[in-house]
């Protein structure tokens, strides 16, 4: 043990980790990488800190209290470098929101089960993290967020006044499996007007959805916006007299279109009880791109033609028809919608839909509420991060800060903190920076993109002055310290 001991690489290991113990087993081989770091895991408190030679993957921990270090399966961890992005793509969610008017409202990620349990056979309600609580209530990291903003207007009930225009951004949860762009958690800025009932709120919320790719520096041949209505299945299934019951199981199947095969959805859809004459006839009409054409099969008088031909009329107004295309096949998985759907994708077709939303005046009454006309989007954070990237729009985030104040001393350790707190004051970003050499400090200044250097040494403290370096010129003078801006 004495030999041990006294080698450069125990002590060195020592310093690195002081409270590690280690294994007699351990102890009796070499210092490998593989003892070391236990294939990348921490070491809990509760527990022995003995390493093990244990390869055991369980991301609950093992009798050695052994903790997997990375995210379970689906999630992730954020770094000082992704909160950079992921705050930088927030504040342009909040920056259309606010010249859209909007008010920014939040929920609880925690919620009761209720909420989003519903009998149309829609995926996401098998795809809930849910459980029962100590208090025995069953609750569930929230799949969505519409049901959470219904829940909160129905509580605010007429203490608010119509129109509602509320934006949140939160994050959500479903078990599902992963593709790119798609995690079993993300965030979700979503927009939704209640009190409107005329298209002219889809047209404000496909606006706020242009002026975000716009700010992003996409532009409308990188994206566009698919259109349609669930009016224009609700009309087909009126023509073959298919019972209202079935409108939302369809919903749900004809969702699926472009994700499975056509004679898939053919078999469900007869499933559910409808002939085949009628579910040739579903798939026909769905699978018009041209409003034309759609005006021809349903008529002029069909409510969903008028709709969305005010919707491509106020399109043409606000600026951005190039943006947006009707699609007959769009008509989103969620049973709630009832009008207007829409979402947007990558016109090279690499990425899964980007944002999506509509129109949904029944939602509240399945609360037991009053129903209040409203649409809403969500927009999630994965998949614009993916097209971003695949365009090169990523902007340059690096780390920056203003000051690092340096004292060159010890005994000027005081006077640091007295200027590093007097320029903080002032709203500065300030590295108070202390025990290091003057070398690592030039370097770390580099590293963190600091615009100055301010050095507190013995000679010019005596005179109640400090020595100022301008980094990015290589400028330097020296300055009274209480005149630091």
């Amino acid at each position: 043990m004495a030999a041990l001991s006294s080698s450069p690489s125990f002590r060195h290991l020592l310093l690195l980790r002081p409270r590690l113990l280690l294994s007699p087993t351990c102890l009796a081989g070499s210092f490998s990488r593989r003892h070391i770091h236990g294939r990348r895991r921490l070491f809990s408190s509760a527990s022995s800190s003995t390493l093990t030679h244990g390869e055991a993957s369980s991301t609950h921990g093992d009798a050695d209290g052994v903790v997997e270090v990375n995210p379970p399966r689906g999630t992730r961890d954020f770094t000082p470098e992704d909160m950079r992005l992921r705050t930088w793509l927030f504040d342009q969610f909040r920056e259309v929101s606010r010249i859209m008017a909007f008010e920014e409202v939040d929920f609880p990620v925690l919620e009761s089960e209720a909420l989003f349990i519903r009998k149309a056979g829609e995926e996401i309600t098998q795809q809930l993290y849910n459980f029962e609580d100590k208090g025995g209530r069953r609750v569930v990291l929230r799949p969505e967020i519409t049901p959470s903003l219904a829940r909160l207007v129905i509580k605010q009930g007429k203490s608010v006044s119509l129109p509602l225009k509320w934006f949140t951004i939160g994050q959500c949860w479903r078990y599902e499996r992963m593709t790119r762009g798609r995690r079993r958690e993300h965030y979700q800025w979503n927009m939704d007007i209640f009190g409107v009932p005329k298209v002219r709120a889809e047209a404000e919320l496909l606006h706020a959805i242009v002026l975000l790719f716009q700010r992003l520096g996409i532009t409308s041949s990188d994206v566009g916006i698919r259109v349609s209505s669930r009016k224009v299945l609700q009309a087909v299934l009126n023509m073959y007299f298919i019972p209202e019951h079935l409108f939302t199981e369809v919903c749900v199947i004809v969702d699926k279109l472009g994700k499975i095969t056509r004679e898939e959805i053919e078999k469900e859809l007869i499933s559910t009880g409808l002939s085949s004459e009628a579910v040739q006839g579903i798939i026909n009409v769905l699978s018009l791109k041209s409003l034309s054409k759609l005006e021809e099969v349903l008529g002029s008088g069909v409510e969903a033609v008028a709709d969305l031909k005010k919707l491509f009329s106020f399109a043409e107004q606000y600026g951005y028809a190039d943006w947006i295309c009707f699609d007959a096949s769009v008509v989103r998985g969620l049973a709630y919608y009832t009008g207007i759907v829409f979402e947007a994708f990558d016109r090279e077709g690499k990425l899964r839909a980007i944002c999506g939303g509509g129109r949904y005046d029944r939602l509240l009454s399945t609360f037991g509420s009053e129903d209040i006309p409203a649409c809403g989007f969500g927009f999630g954070d994965a998949v614009i991060v993916e097209l971003l990237k695949e365009k090169g729009l990523l902007p340059d985030l690096s780390r920056q800060i203003d000051d690092i104040v340096f004292p060159l001393d010890e005994e000027l350790e005081g006077p640091a903190s007295s200027i590093a707190s007097s320029l903080r004051k002032k709203g500065r970003s300030v590295d108070l920076v202390e025990d290091k050499r003057l070398k690592w400090v030039f370097k770390h200044a580099e590293r963190i993109n600091a615009s100055r250097l301010i050095l507190v040494g013995n000679s010019e403290w005596e005179r109640g002055m400090v020595r100022v370096k301008i980094l990015s010129t290589r400028e330097e003078f020296e300055v009274k310290a209480g005149e630091l801006e």
